[in-house]
């Protein structure tokens, strides 16, 4: 790839959203904690680290988690689901 250019992200790490942390003690809740996060390195190598996902959410890296797995299930962020193209099988347009 040519300095200058953007290649199609093809790896994509799970990043948890931790409302409960930024509520100042309230109860807080999360129906989609799931969310996709760009790995431009190995996921395992994200792991801990504090990232922005694809919706914007700000969420934590969960290295051992599978965006292709976790990404298909209820949980997951429906943005992040969509934006991702997660469980959808495309077709050729030839």
């Amino acid at each position: 790839m040519k300095p200058g250019t953007q290649g199609f992200v093809d790896t994509y790490a799970v990043g948890f959203a931790r409302p409960d942390r930024w509520s100042g003690g309230e109860p807080a809740e999360e129906q989609h904690p799931w969310h996709a996060v760009e790995a431009h390195r190995a996921p395992a190598e994200l792991d801990g680290e504090i990232e922005l996902a694809i919706c914007g959410a700000i969420v934590q890296i969960w290295g051992s988690q599978r965006w292709e797995r976790v990404g298909a299930g209820r949980t997951a962020c429906p943005t992040c689901a969509r934006l991702t193209a997660v469980g959808r099988t495309l077709t050729s347009a030839r």
